[in-house]
């Protein structure tokens, strides 16, 4: 039985892992601001993720670290929500990083959550850990300052590995119920002129691709975590819609979504970003995939 840290564990991500990990058998610790008064399963302990406390004396003795904290990035990019989206992810990192210096037998491994929208918006060629370009513009200032943090901290007995996460498709929440609704009421069509690439990632392999990098302890450094078979967001939307079965999509044009990011409070850039996202290390170390294309994911999150 392993001890699993789940630092900002609450959300969509850290659901899925406290449950694969609790019914594993794991001891399961989520790190949160808002501990679940009746706790099944994982233990949830207290953490504002900016200063030292109590829970620091949880990772004595763990086997991973796993960090997810961060303010979504479903939200308006004015100045108050940028502030929020960087400094909750630097903070969180620099002080988990204070507190595996002060524990004595820190966990083996830290793993910190990343984004693939470090990559530059991407027609011309897939972008890997190797080869990759930068892009330019908020998003991927908010990816440096937060691989940077994380790089920065002297860790001298625990491995570190970053995740740039594709986005993740799952039936229990993530992105797939907005597309999936779309196609169901007819707007299932193309996003923009619809070749942007739609870089994405199962659940389950998400999940297995963790368990792959704990398990192999001579990997470090930065992993894409993204299915080996990116689409151009046409053939996304047209797969969401033969699964569905919907007949009709209409399209939604740029000034068409722009109207309808401002309405929802988000961005047409989650949209609109051709990611064009390849996993080259985590194929190079020999992972296979349990769900490598789209025809194969979609139907999963129905």
């Amino acid at each position: 039985m392993a001890k699993i840290i789940l630092a900002g564990g609450s959300g969509f991500l850290g659901q899925l892992l406290t449950q694969h990990f609790t019914a594993r058998g794991d001891k399961v610790i989520v790190l949160t601001r808002k501990p679940a008064q009746a706790q099944q399963g994982a233990r949830q302990v207290y953490w504002d993720a900016t200063t030292l406390g109590e829970w620091v004396q949880h990772l004595e003795d763990a086997e991973v670290l796993i960090n997810l904290t961060g303010k979504s990035v479903n939200c308006r990019y004015h100045e108050k929500n940028k502030r929020e989206i960087i400094s909750s992810r630097v903070n969180a990192t620099l002080v988990l990083g204070e507190a595996l210096r002060k524990v004595e037998n820190p966990p083996q491994l830290w793993i910190n959550a990343a984004s693939a929208t470090i990559y530059r918006h991407a027609l011309d060629r897939p972008q890997d850990e190797l080869t990759g370009d930068l892009g330019q513009g908020f998003s991927v200032e908010v990816c440096q300052a937060w691989e940077s943090a994380f790089f920065a901290q002297k860790t001298q007995n625990t491995r570190k590995i970053a995740l740039r996460i594709a986005i993740v498709l799952d039936k229990a929440g993530g992105v797939m119920p907005y597309y999936l609704n779309l196609a169901r009421f007819g707007l299932g069509g193309r996003q923009g002129n619809g070749l942007q690439c739609f870089s994405w990632i199962h659940a389950k392999d998400v999940i297995g691709s963790i368990e792959f990098l704990m398990r192999n302890q001579e990997l470090e450094g930065v992993f894409n975590l993204s299915s080996p078979h990116p689409v151009p967001n046409h053939h996304f939307m047209k797969t969401v819609r033969q699964t569905l079965r919907a007949p009709i999509g209409l399209r939604a044009t740029k000034w068409m979504l722009e109207i309808g990011a401002l309405v929802l409070g988000t961005e047409t850039e989650l949209l609109l970003k051709s990611r064009w996202v390849l996993p080259t290390r985590l194929l190079q170390a020999g992972y296979v995939f349990k769900v490598p294309t789209i025809e194969k994911a979609v139907p999963l999150c129905v």
